[in-house]
């Protein structure tokens, strides 16, 4: 992994300046010992007319994937030898970052006690990295780095030289140039963009990197025309973390507008989130809502069907009135996730008593779903190819039959409400489809009138009077005495083993 740093001198301001700036003399070459591996300073060339620093960072693999415990890009439980075999030590990306901020902090902070004046001038300035991912190509390079100031000199790297018919790859080889910009104002540009081209993080993002990117960011983020890209991709697409940084640079700009400070726009913008409190998440409203369904229908042992990552779980272990609960995912990663969440390890024994998590597929009859008060399907039949529901629907009802079912799904309809979702577009790339009410209503009428329930159907979170609530949920109970006919039985039956 290599980058380049060059500048060009006058006989009042030699380039070797460069060495004070960086606080690294340019007749040394210098390693310094990171968590990842190991940085090298060197400079290829020092005249008093052009003096170059270039940054090698050796990363080690092993060390890497020991110390992050098979986390982050590549390092999936399930993906062992991505762990080792990967573009790490090769392409300019966080750990680069990483070690830019670690090896050329003061230069980065604009601190230089022995050249202060050449500290806070604009250099003639070239940066140079062979091989950088950009997640969005040459485009989005330029996008990034030109409206800062930089002369952006960027090409695609073929993925094979022989077959130019195979295309490009992700990789770019890039030249900035610039003569307005200051060294500090250039190591942040780059500690900021290189793993937002990439589009990853070697580390986990914790809340204190809102803070890093609203300090590297200072003086030219907040006015950046892809300021909410940066935002999101550099803190890895955490919702909260972006909401987070995109408040805060918005008081920063609201400030500079007003010419006041950042702290006087801060307490009128929470004087007025006081007035005005937040709206309840839509997924607050749903499990209150699936929540009151239970206990309509005195449900004491029930089952969450689909669990994902045990948030109706836990919400169901703070009620007593829920004595066993069982969560059933087809996912080990989410039960591994649920399992870590609802703390089962240091679960007091009485609660571990009233709780089990076990990896189960909805498509398949399943015994030990039997004998229970209430299932709970939350937001999960969407998520099945639609020639898969009957499987399910013979599963739940027709085998393990509990006296109450409870349906969540998105409503097609509401979806028009939503400002951020492009037209036509589902809530979740892993939707198979979304429903409209209609379309709900009939096939839950359908599966009761097969299996011997009565239907009930709720609203969930507000109802629009043009298109109803953005989530419909179904509320089935077994009746006393089903008659279900022979056939419809055998026939759903053959349908859920052809699935």
């Amino acid at each position: 992994m290599f980058l380049t740093l060059t500048t060009t001198g006058t006989p009042e301001h030699p380039a070797t300046d460069l060495g004070f700036l960086l606080h690294k003399h340019p007749e040394k070459a210098q390693a310094f010992s990171t968590s990842f591996g190991t940085a090298h300073v060197l400079y290829p060339e020092a005249e008093d007319q052009r003096c170059t620093a270039a940054l090698l960072l050796e990363v080690d693999a092993v060390a890497l994937v020991r110390r992050g415990k098979g986390k982050g890009r590549g390092g999936a439980p399930d993906a062992a030898l991505a762990q080792y075999v990967n573009d790490r030590p090769y392409a300019a990306s966080s750990l680069l970052a990483v070690a830019l901020s670690s090896v050329f902090s003061s230069a980065m902070r604009g601190v230089c006690k022995s050249r202060p004046e050449r500290a806070a001038e604009p250099l003639p300035l070239r940066v140079e990295i062979p091989a950088l991912p950009a997640r969005g190509g040459p485009d989005l390079v330029r996008r990034l780095f030109e409206p800062l100031g930089w002369t952006v000199d960027v090409e695609a790297v073929p993925l094979d030289t022989a077959f130019p018919e195979w295309g490009d790859s992700r990789y770019v080889r890039l030249v900035l140039e610039s003569e307005t910009l200051t060294l500090s104002n250039a190591l942040r540009h780059l500690y900021v963009l290189l793993p937002v081209l990439d589009d990853a993080k070697h580390y986990w993002v914790a809340p204190d990197e809102v803070d890093k990117l609203l300090r590297a960011g200072a003086g030219w983020l907040p006015g950046h025309p892809e300021h909410k890209l940066i935002t999101s991709r550099y803190l890895s697409r955490r919702w909260s973390l972006t909401r987070e940084a995109m408040d805060r640079l918005e008081l920063i700009r609201l400030a500079e507008t007003d010419d006041s400070e950042v702290e006087e726009i801060d307490n009128a913008v929470e004087a007025e989130a006081e007035r005005e409190p937040k709206p309840t998440p839509l997924a607050v409203h749903r499990r209150e809502a699936i929540l009151t369904a239970l206990r309509d229908h005195a449900a004491a042992r029930v089952l969450d069907l689909g669990c994902g990552e045990g948030h109706l779980v836990r919400e169901l272990l703070r009620e007593p009135r829920f004595t066993e609960i069982v969560g059933v995912d087809v996912s080990v990663r989410a039960l591994t996730i649920a399992s870590r969440r609802l703390k089962l390890d240091r679960m007091g024994e009485r609660q571990a008593a009233r709780v089990r998590l076990f990896q189960g597929s909805l498509a398949y009859t399943d015994k030990r779903l039997k004998g229970y008060d209430a299932a709970v399907l939350s937001e999960v039949i969407e998520h099945l190819d639609l020639p898969r529901l009957p499987a399910l629907e013979y599963a739940v009802f027709g085998s393990a039959r509990p006296r109450t079912v409870v349906v969540t799904t998105p409503n097609v309809e509401y979806n028009v409400r939503w400002e951020t979702l492009p037209a036509g577009h589902v809530r979740h790339r892993d939707h198979r489809f979304e429903w409209t009410r209609g379309e709900f209503r009939a096939w839950a009428g359908a599966v009761a009138e097969r299996h011997g329930y009565d239907v009930e159907f709720r609203p969930v979170g507000p109802d629009d009077p043009e298109v109803g609530p953005p989530t419909q949920l179904a509320l089935l109970t077994l009746r006393t005495i089903t008659e279900t006919p022979a056939t419809t039985a055998t026939a759903t039956e053959k349908e859920a083993k052809a699935a």
